[in-house]
């Protein structure tokens, strides 16, 4: 049942390499008691990109979303994620830059945490340093990962530092940091071995133990396809994201985190990975689903003539660092369906029944358009209940919500942020009751 479906603000593209929703690992949508809070972004008309955004800050009341807040002073390119603790604190990520001249393009950036008091958005909030380990060379290339642990008052930042690893650091409710440095995957199977930097992660923190699951993201590492691209486009580079990456410290406090398990793979046909969601069940399962393509178009006459295109969502568990289970939930292939799934969120109610909230488009059996989104369960022995088509008055196409990753409750309700079909250029949000 859609009990809310409203506009929250509009933007102008900042044409900066980045958007509204380009912080889709973390959220801009967090719920903290019966109040709710969004975080947007606002282009600047007096600075040119990169750094010519600030951050922005709603709250829902009675009669729809208030702006509460802006950064008056600062400059940054990124969104800025949320996340919040129950006993009323509201925590914003920000990453303003410190270069002063409003013409240059990038330069070195200052991460900090907003720690608001949710009751009262207007008394000035404690801006919190985080501490890192030495002196990393931040931009406003963050790539940052923001989580929490509501219940526990806890929360981790990752920044990513170039193409080697992450540095982290952790805050606990005392108010103790913990930093180190997360190294990627060892990419030594490539024609020129590298690491394999991993972005656009979810990422959960839950009794100090992390859950970390994210996308590769280098340059073209094959020099065929990066020759043939280059013909194509132009342009000396590609990004490759075709590999699905998955790690975790069972105590973030040590610093210590298990060997990467690659989840997914599209690197032999140059298809296409993005993470959706990541949940822990009370066994400590985790619970992962992903978008796939499976091959680059352009490439495939070439390259691979005899492979065949498919758009799916797939899932997967993993339990005490091992890979469980893995199968395909929806999937749209040639010669088959062309409804294609794409956008899937995780929504786990009060009694840990775990649901998916996904976006469909394309041409039915029967030829007719569809632009939907649907929701189902994923059951306890990994099968999936009925589809169910989910009545917006305009579709979702891109979408945070009020997860626990970010240190909102179990609900059994769905909350969504994100961008709707027909309006590019607002951000909306929906509240729907899962009977």
């Amino acid at each position: 049942m859609v009990e809310i479906e409203e506009d929250v603000y509009a933007f102008e593209p900042a044409h900066n390499g980045a958007g509204p929703m380009w912080c889709s690992g973390s959220t801009c949508l967090v719920r903290i008691g019966d109040r709710v809070f969004a975080s947007g972004i606002e282009t600047l008309k007096d600075a040119k990109p990169l750094n010519n955004c600030r951050w922005t800050l709603y709250q829902r009341e009675a009669n729809g979303w208030k702006l509460m807040r802006a950064d008056a002073t600062d400059r940054t390119r990124e969104p800025s994620p949320l996340a919040g603790f129950l006993d009323g604190r509201l925590l914003l990520s920000v990453n303003p830059t410190l270069v002063t001249n409003r013409e240059a393009s990038s330069g070195p950036a200052r991460p900090e945490i907003l720690q608001f008091v949710a009751s009262d958005l207007e008394h000035t909030p404690e801006v919190i340093r985080p501490q890192w380990r030495g002196q990393p060379a931040f931009t406003e290339h963050s790539y940052r990962s923001f989580a929490a642990d509501g219940p526990g008052r806890e929360f981790i930042l990752l920044q990513n530092i170039g193409y080697t690893h992450a540095e982290w650091t952790f805050c606990n409710q005392a108010g103790q940091w913990f930093s180190g440095q997360l190294h990627w995957p060892d990419g030594r199977e490539y024609p020129k071995p590298q690491p394999i930097r991993v972005c656009y992660p979810n990422v959960l923190l839950q009794n100090r133990a992390v859950y970390f699951c994210g996308v590769s993201d280098i340059t073209e590492p094959y020099p065929e396809w990066r020759a043939f691209k280059k013909e194509l486009t132009g342009q000396q580079w590609d990004y490759d994201f075709r590999r699905l990456f998955f790690t975790w410290c069972p105590d973030i406090t040590t610093g210590k985190f298990r060997d990467w398990i690659e989840v997914a793979s599209r690197d032999s046909t140059c298809g296409w990975i993005m993470p959706g969601d990541l949940w822990v069940g009370p066994d400590g399962t985790a619970h992962i689903v992903w978008t796939e393509r499976a091959l680059d178009e352009r490439l495939r006459a070439k390259f691979f003539p005899e492979a065949k295109q498919s758009h799916s969502i797939g899932y997967a568990t993993v339990y005490g660092g091992k890979l469980t289970g893995r199968r395909t939930l929806l999937i749209a292939e040639e010669g088959g369906s062309k409804e294609i799934p794409s956008a899937p969120r995780f929504q786990a109610t009060l009694d840990h029944r775990l649901f998916l909230i996904y976006y469909v488009q394309g041409t039915d059996a029967n030829g007719r358009r569809v632009s939907e989104n649907r929701l189902l369960e994923i059951l306890p022995d990994g099968k999936t209940g009925p589809s169910v088509k989910v009545n917006f008055h305009k579709p979702f196409t891109s979408y945070f919500t009020a997860t626990v990753r970010a240190g909102s409750p179990l609900l059994n309700t769905l909350e969504l942020l994100g961008q709707r079909a027909g309006s590019p250029q607002t951000i909306s949000y929906a509240r729907v009751r899962l009977k």
